[in-house]
C-alpha cells in the first residue's frame, strides 16, 4: 500500500508516562508544564522533568511537543515568555498553541520550536489552515468535527509543507472541539484554561416548569440521563483511510490517563501502523490490536465524525467506563529463570497472566508457582508493592506489565 505512514503521537501526563510512551512505540509525545496546558490535573512536568523527558525521548529518536494551548489572560501572558525561552533552550521540538498572542510569543521566544496549532482553534477549512501557515505554523491539529473527505480536501488545498494532525483515539468532547463554557458556568472552573470539571459526564433530568403538560422525549431512568455523554473514539480499524486522507500525525488523547493506558494504546497503535507499512490494498487491523484496545478502561467506542454524522456516538444510561482488566504486577527484572515484579493487584498461584511487553504482541505468562522476594513459594501474592518472582522460560523486558481479567 503506497501511502505515507503517519506519526504516532502519544500522551504523557508525567515523566514516567513519557518514558512508557517512548518505550512502547511512540514517534512523538505531547506533554504540559505546570502552566498553560489544557489539563491541570495532568500538568505534572516541572522544568527539570521537561529537560529529562526531552533527553530521554531524543536519545531514542522520539520528538517532544509541549502544550501551551490554554486561552491565557494578561496576568498569565506576562509569565509566558520566560517559559517559552526555557522550552527553546531545553530542545523541545514543538509548541502546541491556539491563542494568537501565544503563537506570536512562541515565534519570538522559542524560534527553534515548531508551532503546532491546537485543536482548540477549531480548524475546519483549508482557508483557516493556510492563514495559520502564513503565521508560522508547521502543523495544524484539525477539529474533531471533520469527515475524512473534508480532511482530504484540506490536505489537497494547503501547502505540502503544512502537516495535518488528527485524533484517532480517546475521549470525545460534546462541545465543538473542546471549546466548552458549561464547566465555567456550573462550577467556576474554566475548561478553556485547563480546568474542566467534565459536567458533560454528569447525570441530568429535564424540567421545564412553565410548560406543564408538554413532555420532551428523552432517554431517562429514575437516575436521570447522561444526555451530554459522548462515547470514546477508536479509529484503529481505519488507519489506512486516515493515511490516505493525508493525515501526517495520528493523536491519542489521554494526558490524564494511567501509565497502563499509555502503554496499551502506544503498543497497539504501533503494531497497527507497522502492519500497515507492508500491507496490500485489503489491509485489515490485526485482531490482537482490537483485543488490546478493549483491555483498557474506556467508554463504548465510535468513529466520531470521520464518516459523516456520528452514529451510536453517545451513551445515555451511564458515563462509566468499561474496565475488564487490571495490572497484576510490573516487571522489574529477570534472574535465575524467574521474572521479578512489583505487585499491583492480588493474584494466586495457578493464575495465567497476560504480558504486555514493549514491541511485542501480548503473550501469556502462567504463574504456576509464585515466590516471594526471599525465594519462598507462596500460595498468593496479596500485599501492595510486594516483590514476587514467577518462573518463566525467557527474559521479559523491565517495565513490562502483567495483567489479569478484572
Amino acid at each position: 500500500m503506497k501511502i505515507k505512514i503517519p506519526e504516532l503521537l502519544c500522551p504523557a501526563g508525567d515523566l514516567e508516562r513519557l518514558k512508557t510512551a517512548v518505550d512502547f512505540g511512540a514517534d512523538a509525545v505531547y506533554i504540559a508544564g505546570e502552566e498553560f496546558g489544557m489539563r491541570t490535573a495532568a500538568a505534572k512536568f516541572s522544568k527539570d522533568d521537561i529537560s529529562a523527558g526531552v533527553e530521554y525521548a531524543h536519545s531514542r529518536g522520539v520528538r517532544v511537543h509541549v502544550t501551551c494551548n490554554t486561552v491565557p489572560h494578561d496576568g498569565e501572558m506576562a509569565r509566558l515568555p520566560q517559559f517559552l525561552e526555557f522550552l527553546n533552550g531545553a530542545g523541545v521540538d514543538a509548541v502546541i498553541a491556539s491563542d494568537i498572542g501565544t503563537i506570536a510569543l512562541a515565534r519570538q521566544y522559542a524560534p527553534n520550536c515548531e508551532i503546532h496549532v491546537s485543536v482548540q482553534s477549531g480548524i475546519v477549512n483549508s482557508a483557516t489552515a493556510c492563514e495559520f501557515y502564513k503565521m508560522g505554523a508547521k502543523r495544524v491539529v484539525l477539529a474533531r468535527e471533520l469527515s475524512l473527505e473534508e480532511i482530504k480536501y484540506i490536505r489537497e488545498n494547503t501547502p505540502d509543507e503544512l502537516e495535518i494532525e488528527a485524533f484517532a483515539h480517546g475521549a470525545m468532547c460534546v462541545s465543538f472541539s473542546a471549546r466548552c463554557l458549561l464547566s465555567s458556568y456550573m462550577t467556576g472552573r474554566d475548561a478553556n484554561r485547563g480546568d474542566c470539571a467534565q459536567p458533560c459526564r454528569w447525570s441530568y433530568s429535564l424540567m421545564e416548569e412553565k410548560r406543564p403538560g408538554q413532555y420532551y422525549d428523552i432517554t431517562e431512568t429514575e437516575k436521570g440521563t447522561y444526555i451530554l455523554n459522548a462515547n470514546d473514539m477508536c479509529m484503529a480499524p481505519y488507519l489506512d483511510k486516515m493515511a490516505q486522507a493525508g493525515i501526517s500525525s495520528i493523536k491519542i488523547e489521554g494526558r490524564a490517563k494511567s501509565d497502563y493506558y499509555v502503554a496499551v494504546t502506544a503498543n497497539a497503535y504501533r503494531g497497527a501502523l507497522d502492519s500497515l507499512k507492508s500491507a496490500n490494498e485489503d489491509w485489515r487491523l490485526p485482531d490482537w490490536v482490537t483485543e488490546e484496545l478493549n483491555k483498557i478502561s474506556h467508554r463504548a467506542y465510535s468513529t466520531g465524525f470521520y464518516f459523516g454524522a456520528p452514529q451510536n456516538a453517545q451513551t445515555y444510561e451511564s458515563a462509566g467506563y468499561i474496565r475488564d482488566y487490571n495490572v497484576a504486577a510490573v516487571v522489574t527484572g529477570y534472574e535465575n529463570g524467574c521474572v521479578t515484579a512489583i505487585l499491583k493487584n492480588k493474584f494466586s498461584s495457578g493464575t495465567v497472566l497476560d504480558c504486555l511487553e514493549a514491541g511485542s504482541k501480548p503473550f501469556p505468562v502462567a504463574a504456576e508457582v509464585i515466590y516471594d522476594k526471599g525465594g519462598n513459594a507462596i500460595e498468593s501474592a496479596n500485599s501492595p508493592m510486594m516483590i514476587v518472582k514467577i518462573p518463566f522460560s525467557r527474559e521479559i523486558k523491565t517495565g513490562s506489565m502483567l495483567r489479569m481479567k478484572a
